[in-house]
């Protein structure tokens, strides 16, 4: 599994820590640290809930159109 950087860039652009966003979505900092490094592959649910804090669509974060 690849390094999530479009997640980590977006989390950056909101000036949103790894803790604020792991709070937000009600996680462990240290679950969005593994879902950045590409350790840990989170649940659709996550993903969703992720997304919407950051205001970015699954393709931005996770799934991106270029990237098979």
């Amino acid at each position: 599994m690849a390094k999530n950087l479009l997640l980590k860039s977006a989390r950056a652009a909101k000036g949103l820590t790894q803790q604020e966003l792991a709070d937000a979505v009600g996680v462990t900092r240290q679950t969005i640290v593994a879902i950045e490094k590409g350790d840990y592959n989170p649940t659709v649910n996550l993903c969703i809930q992720i997304c919407q804090v950051l205001d970015k669509t699954l393709n931005d974060l996770f799934w991106p159109e270029n990237k098979i």
